[in-house]
């Protein structure tokens, strides 16, 4: 208890650290009840029913209020917004706001979960569409693994630059260019992670360009060589690797989404 004092509440990552905790079990849980789902509804469809047997009713389903299923983003979002009206209104102190940060971080990742479905306004949770949502979830358990170890949203305190406010605000703005950079160049998870980690924002900003990217289409127009390599660097094999990722965290998409 005495290193997790010194080392978490006392340094102000005891609210990250629950947030972190609340969304990577929430994700867990959530994705194996609908992956569950998914594989009743599986078995159901190449099983043939036998007229003498009684169904049973099975122990987790989707939700329903008033014949409309409601997704779990709503209650995600609900939940993020009522933690945080809390915290904004009340600030608590140890152990609430560990508490309001648990929760925080289960509401986020309830919405996350289900990130596709903002983007494209459909149900596309086990479609090609819908991985979209695991991307959205690595890319905010990155964020929330950096803010538990970085002491500074930014990277660095006024406290740390050398040389007062000058030199502290050009590092500032050299470390957002970066992180902006990196969005520039197709790789928006590192440069949402990079604001956090000033090395991530300037590996990001140095390496290629993803082709698609609006760097790559005004900058790489005239350097054949460099698109080249980009389209060699992301191309088949990268985006398999990442499919790998994809399906191991969240599960293979197909062609029939059933709701979830």
């Amino acid at each position: 208890m005495d290193w997790y004092t010194t080392h978490v509440v006392d340094t102000g990552r005891a609210p990250a650290l629950f947030a972190l905790v609340g969304f990577v079990v929430t994700f867990v849980v959530v994705r194996s009840i609908t992956r569950r789902i998914r594989a009743r509804r599986e078995a159901a469809r190449t099983s043939t029913p036998d007229p003498d047997r009684r169904p049973r009713r099975a122990l987790l389903g989707d939700v329903s209020l008033g014949g409309v299923h409601v997704h779990h983003q709503v209650w995600g979002i609900l939940l993020v917004l009522l933690t945080g009206m809390l915290q904004f209104r009340y600030s608590p102190g140890h152990p609430w706001s560990e508490v309001l940060a648990l929760l925080f971080g289960a509401g986020a990742a309830l919405a996350l979960d289900e990130f596709a479905l903002w983007l494209y306004v459909d149900d596309v949770y086990w479609s090609e569409e819908g991985q979209r949502s695991i991307d959205a979830i690595l890319v905010g358990g990155a964020l929330g693994g950096a803010l538990l170890l970085s002491a500074s949203p930014i990277g660095i305190t006024s406290e740390d630059a050398q040389g007062g406010w000058l030199a502290y605000t050009v590092t500032v703005v050299v470390h957002l260019a970066l992180a902006f950079l990196c969005v520039l160049k197709g790789k928006l998870a590192t440069g949402l992670v990079g604001i956090v980690v000033p090395v991530v924002a300037f590996v990001g900003a140095v390496r290629l360009a993803k082709p698609s990217s609006p760097w790559a289409r005004r900058r790489y127009a005239r350097r054949p060589h460099r698109l080249a390599r980009a389209q060699e660097r992301f191309g088949a094999r990268y985006q398999a690797r990442w499919e790998r990722v994809r399906t191991l965290v969240g599960g293979r998409a197909d062609d029939r989404p059933p709701t979830a």
